[in-house]
């Protein structure tokens, strides 16, 4: 069986599964990227023509000029579009909202299923700058007492830390999946990185009291962070 984990991937690979993937999502990406290289190309190679130099000097600079624009053109139209696609994806799976969490950049840490019901609905905490955020995706209702009880027990533990909600999906209220982690980030600060240290340190004990509670099986999307790192070139 063909290893699809982008951990175990060489960066060459990891760009290529990730083409894959997006392609059977969006089909036309293949033209989006020519046309990103073309029209980024065309507009790197004129600036760089207008450098000093003459002759041989002025082709040099604009070729080079154009594959540096090119190649960059088509890398973010690629990331915004893999992005895109990997969303359309995962959104309506159980555990999309966890996968969706591990875009967010460092400074965040984030505790999949910490609530989960039989039903799966499930609540996941996110810790940040903005304090202590639970997110929960499945049913509105079902989820609605199941992030009472997480925010009792947080408030409990962590007590004098915002404690917010979060329910992912389309409905009025909610926040869809690919707002996600914009949502998060755009957050008022209210925590210092030592306060969240100590935050964390606290919440171990409420962790340590929860049976284990198991992501439910499924196609859940675990590439995620693979394909972040392709998205940001590392």
């Amino acid at each position: 069986m063909a290893n699809t984990n982008p951990a175990s991937m060489g960066r060459i690979k990891q760009f290529i599964e990730t083409y894959k993937v997006t392609k059977r999502n969006d089909p036309l990406i293949g033209l989006w990227l020519l046309l990103g290289f073309v029209v980024g190309g065309a507009i790197g190679f004129g600036l760089f023509w207008l450098l000093p130099g003459s002759g041989v000097l002025d082709w040099i600079f604009g070729v080079l000029g154009g594959l540096i624009f090119g190649i960059l053109t088509a890398l973010i139209i690629f990331s915004r579009r893999a992005q895109t696609s990997a969303y359309a994806q995962m959104e309506g799976q159980v555990g999309a909202a966890a996968a969706a969490l591990t875009m967010l950049r460092k400074g965040w840490v984030t505790t999949p299923a910490v609530g989960f019901t039989k039903q799966q609905d499930v609540v996941h905490r996110v810790v940040g700058p903005p304090g202590i955020v639970l997110v929960g995706e499945g049913n509105p209702s079902r989820l609605k007492a199941l992030l009472a009880n997480e925010r009792k027990k947080h408030e409990r533990v962590a007590y004098e830390v915002p404690v917010e909600e979060i329910v992912v999906g389309r409905e009025a209220g909610q926040t869809p999946l690919p707002k996600l982690v914009g949502v998060l980030q755009k957050k008022k600060r209210a925590l210092k990185p030592a306060e969240m240290t100590a935050v964390l340190n606290r919440l171990k004990a409420l962790d340590a009291s929860r049976p284990a509670v198991p992501m439910p099986r499924g196609p859940v999307p675990t590439s995620m962070k693979g394909m972040r790192g392709n998205m940001r070139g590392r």
